[in-house]
């Protein structure tokens, strides 16, 4: 599985940007998906998740009622649209393909992941 991110850029306080995951290799309608950010000297940290169907979404306390994460199976992709930003979510955002059906917030139960891209939020 491969999985490409895009959509990351520079933005200013307040901005809003969405980011995509598209995969190739497997169809990801069978398995969660999820979003975790690592910002500079710190260690990676749980964003979004959402269940194989796209029912069910999780979210970090940090991003909850800004961001928004959706999957559009037919076309092999998730997404996290990310609104009202914050200078501390700048970060390097990763998407991740789970080993599973439901969401978990835990990243050693995702088996694949993408390279990343970079959101930086000015003040």
């Amino acid at each position: 599985v491969q999985l490409q991110a895009s959509g990351g850029g520079l933005v200013q306080a307040g901005d809003s940007l969405r980011v995509s995951c598209a995969a190739s290799g497997r169809t990801l309608s069978r398995y969660a998906m999820g979003w975790f950010r690592q910002a500079p000297g710190k260690e990676r940290e749980f964003v979004a998740a959402i269940n194989w169907s796209g029912g069910s979404t999780l979210y970090a306390d940090s991003v909850k009622g800004r961001f928004t994460m959706s999957r559009d199976n037919a076309k092999n992709t998730v997404y996290l649209q990310m609104n009202s930003l914050k200078p501390e979510d700048t970060a390097v955002y990763y998407c991740a393909h789970a080993r599973f059906t439901q969401i978990t917030i835990v990243a050693v139960n995702y088996d694949y992941w993408g390279q990343g891209t970079q959101v930086t939020v000015s003040s």
